[in-house]
């Protein structure tokens, strides 16, 4: 009795299939579906060969006060992971700081964190940071910023294409399993169709307010190679500004 069921099941399966009559995806299964594999893609992306760049933190606070940091960049690339180093000089308001964002192939990232009243020098060992929705370097860019954490997130879903900045764009949003207060409860993203590179992104706090606006500046091209020159972010509820500047050598 139990194989005649089956075999009924089965063959109105196959009536279905045939009369064109098999549902289609949902459009918010087929939004999470494309989404997914949309953020898989951006979190295979790895840099090429490793890189070494100086630049500034240009920061401005809600009181319009302004401040700069020099900072080193740096890009290693190991097997199977990369590395990205950011390491700032001590300045007016903040001591020296170096954070390290290691990707990993089909793993979390891991945000090493080491601080300094001053010099470089007196830099301790790496430890580990647990709570990424933290200011880097007293900036408006958080670790979790810096390491583009939302793209791991679980909850994905690819909402609608829309020309942004002249580009064509999908628009991704990210939802945070556990926001928690003061962290970002999603983020939505514009991707550009043709280099698949983010160019803009608006996080929402846990109350689904706008908190934060990051957008990629220029980019020129430096020994055949294009890079990136600046971008910044704004955090709309602070009315605070952090813009970061690369010096690239254009010879």
């Amino acid at each position: 009795m139990i194989s005649c069921h089956r075999s009924l099941v089965t063959f109105v399966g196959l009536l279905l299939s045939w009369s064109g009559l098999s549902a289609p995806l949902s459009p918010i299964l087929k939004e999470r579906e494309e989404g997914r594999a949309l953020a898989a893609e951006l979190c295979r992306q790895r840099p090429t060969e490793n890189v070494e760049l100086t630049g500034v933190l240009k920061s401005r606070d809600g009181a319009s006060q302004r401040s700069e940091l020099v900072i080193r960049f740096q890009v290693v690339i190991g097997d199977g992971f990369w590395k990205a180093v950011y390491q700032t000089q001590p300045g007016q308001r903040a001591g020296a700081e170096k954070l390290m964002v290691i990707h990993s192939e089909g793993r979390p990232n891991q945000y090493l964190i080491a601080r300094a009243e001053k010099a470089w020098s007196q830099l301790p060992e790496l430890v580990p940071s647990l709570q990424p929705m933290k200011p880097f370097a007293g900036t408006d860019f958080w670790l979790a910023d810096l390491g583009l954490e939302f793209l791991h997130w679980p909850e994905q879903r690819l909402v609608k294409n829309e020309m942004r900045r002249g580009r064509s764009c999908k628009v991704l949003e990210s939802t945070n399993p556990q926001p928690g207060k003061g962290a970002y409860s999603r983020v939505r993203s514009w991707i550009d169709s043709e280099s698949a590179q983010l160019i803009r992104a608006e996080a929402y706090d846990s109350e689904n307010r706008l908190l934060k606006e990051f957008s990629v500046g220029s980019v020129k091209k430096v020994r055949g190679r294009w890079e990136l020159k600046d971008m910044e972010i704004r955090n709309e509820q602070t009315d605070s500004l952090t813009r970061l500047e690369f010096d690239l050598d254009e010879n």
